[in-house]
């Protein structure tokens, strides 16, 4: 067998006798495909067909680098020709790098060939495969990642050190071994494993991807946790023509959470008052007399198996039927011959300020401005300007009732509503407490009137920092504030709110009290004590809407993070496991947590 098998090596690689396959990754939270991971099949029927048996053995005769070469290059083209979507994974042996038969620039040249660029490739390196026994170094990820090559690390979990090697190469992509998404559903620690890699990824900005989801209940779990890429035979099993479209699995289970995030605010559906309507085939003359017998109406919807195609409006059928023999022209005419398209047609769980925005953006002007409201396509109602106008008023006057009268800022009511809000629309954000030091002393001191004058302060330099909409600005009240970040550089935007206090608060105080650096007043206790100058704590957490089932969890969280950052005293931004000083530079293995 030996000498047959090594016979069929040789065959595979002058013959190119290499088939490849391509596995779907998907991203879980869209449906959509990702990437595909290549993998590759010896000849059908033969020993070498399975690649556990075909890649040692080739690695014992000394001739895996051949392999791996014939392998990556029908992988790539038979890509190219499938004209298949998104990423390219390329499962790579690090230890080839320092092998002597390596040839630098093997794959860019192939990739020029077949017209594919650099940033379609990810390159798998994985700490598993005993051949692989120079293991992976950060040389090796630095030398696909400075031909524009994407790095994976493969297997994580699968050996003894694949933390290590994580915090080591700093790979963009991390590949979370099978081992924990088997039965992640049934086991509580495994479970506990996922959650700590989700942080840990979401931290140092790397994408996780999680392999071998075999079953419904593995995914649902996986759902639940956060996971956002995954791939495995429940999604889709190995082939030479993988699937490219939306997995219908994931787009219905993405429907479901957009149904969710749109229940959590008030939509278009509250507007909606239930209304005749009229058929497209209805004559005209039907459509007067519904009119006619119904005075409070000024709009029909016209609707073809249930769909809605526009609008007849009274006072355009009376015009019309008005004119010199406009009845006797037009009364037998379906519904059709003066349907009006100009007219806003809605889904039922658009939010009411998305509406708005859909009138402003309008291009032209919508006479009567009725709202056509649809449920999955089909009519349900229709709407006004006037009411949905009326609705975004009563909830501003509801929104500045939950206001801090000193500052304006949303209370805690809308704070709540928001955290809840972004928790279920499972987007990335983070929370930022801020807290004034010694902020007690000084009220006592210099009176209520400064005290509130400083509260003031931070409130306006919130605002004048935190300028991007997708943000959210809450005063708790007293010396408490919360800002939401939707921005990724939160940690820049807190860098600036604390320089610019620092610089600001000093006019509040007396010369010679700065002169001494604070002031001397009671203490909590009664005794007399030393206060340093005001100072702001930020504690900032980036909750995982996958484990924080509500804002109160959050709460606690930041309150933690808030009390850690008033430990360390003066200004301060803390966020576990990272803080650093704002008057000192942030250290360059800390940067990542903070760009």
């Amino acid at each position: 067998m030996q000498l047959d098998s090594t016979s069929l090596l040789n065959r595979i690689l002058e013959e190119g006798l290499i088939t490849p396959l391509f596995q779907p990754i998907y991203d879980l939270t869209s449906g959509h495909v990702y990437g595909y991971e290549a993998l590759s099949r010896g000849p059908k029927d033969t020993e070498l067909f399975a690649p556990d048996v075909l890649f040692p053995f080739a690695q014992a005769q000394g001739r895996l680098h051949e392999l791996e070469l014939l392998c990556r290059e029908r992988a790539i083209s038979r890509f190219v020709e499938l004209q298949l979507p998104g990423q390219l994974f390329l499962n790579v042996s690090a230890s080839l790098l320092s092998s002597p038969d390596h040839q630098k620039g093997m794959t860019l040249s192939i990739l020029k060939d077949l017209g594919l660029k650099q940033h379609n490739i990810v390159i798998e390196l994985s700490e598993k495969h005993p051949y692989d026994q120079n293991g992976l170094t950060h040389q090796s990820v630095e030398h696909y990642r400075e031909m524009g090559f994407q790095v994976a690390i493969d297997d994580l979990g699968a050996g003894y050190s694949g933390l290590r090697l994580w915090s080591e190469v700093r790979p963009d992509i991390v590949k979370l071994d099978k081992h924990f998404i088997e039965g992640v559903h049934q086991d509580a620690i495994k479970r506990e494993f996922v959650r700590s890699i989700i942080n840990i990824s979401q931290r140092l900005r790397c994408a996780l991807v999680a392999e071998g989801i075999e079953h419904k209940e593995e995914l649902d779990q996986l759902l639940e946790m956060g996971v956002k890429y995954g791939q495995g035979f429940f999604l889709q099993h190995p082939s030479p023509l993988p699937n490219t479209e939306p997995h219908e699995y994931l787009l219905n289970h993405v429907t479901k959470r957009m149904k969710q995030h749109a229940q959590q605010e008030e939509t278009v559906q509250s507007l909606s008052r239930e209304s005749v309507f009229v058929e497209s085939t209805r004559p005209l003359s039907e459509v007067a007399k519904l009119f006619k017998e119904n005075k409070g109406i000024f709009a029909l919807p016209v609707v073809e198996n249930g769909k809605p195609l526009g609008i007849i409006r009274r006072h355009a059928l009376h015009e019309l039927f008005s004119t010199p023999y406009g009845r006797a022209l037009y009364e037998n005419k379906s519904a059709l011959a003066v349907t009006s398209t100009d007219v806003l047609i809605v889904e039922s769980n658009v939010s009411l300020a998305s509406v708005s925005t859909m009138f402003t953006d309008q291009d032209t002007d919508l006479v009567n401005n009725e709202i056509v409201i649809v449920h999955e396509g089909l009519y349900f109602g229709l709407g006004h300007l006037k009411d949905l106008l009326k609705r975004i008023t009563e909830l501003k006057i509801q929104n500045a009732t939950y206001s801090n009268p000193l500052t304006l800022l949303p209370g805690n009511v809308p704070i709540n509503r928001e955290i809840d809000r972004r928790l279920l629309s499972e987007h990335d954000f983070y929370v930022a407490y801020f807290d004034l030091n010694n902020f007690k002393p000084f009220n006592d001191y210099y009176g209520y009137a400064k005290g509130d004058a400083i509260i003031q302060l931070v409130g306006s330099i919130l605002r004048s920092v935190v300028t991007s909409e997708e943000n959210f600005i809450g005063h708790v009240g007293g010396d408490d504030f919360v800002v939401i970040f939707h921005d990724e550089d939160w940690c820049d935007q807190c860098h600036t709110i604390l320089k610019r206090f620092a610089a600001e608060v000093v006019k509040f105080y007396n010369p010679d009290d700065l002169d001494e650096g604070g002031i001397w007043t009671k203490s909590r206790d009664g005794d007399h004590a030393f206060f340093d100058v005001l100072s702001l704590a930020i504690g900032v957490v980036n909750p995982n809407p996958k484990v924080c089932d509500s804002h109160h969890f959050v709460a606690e969280l930041a309150a933690q993070a808030k009390k850690s950052a008033k430990q360390r005293g003066g200004n301060q931004i803390y966020q576990q496991p990272y803080q650093y000083h704002f008057e000192e530079d942030i250290p360059a293995e800390l940067s990542r947590c903070c760009s």
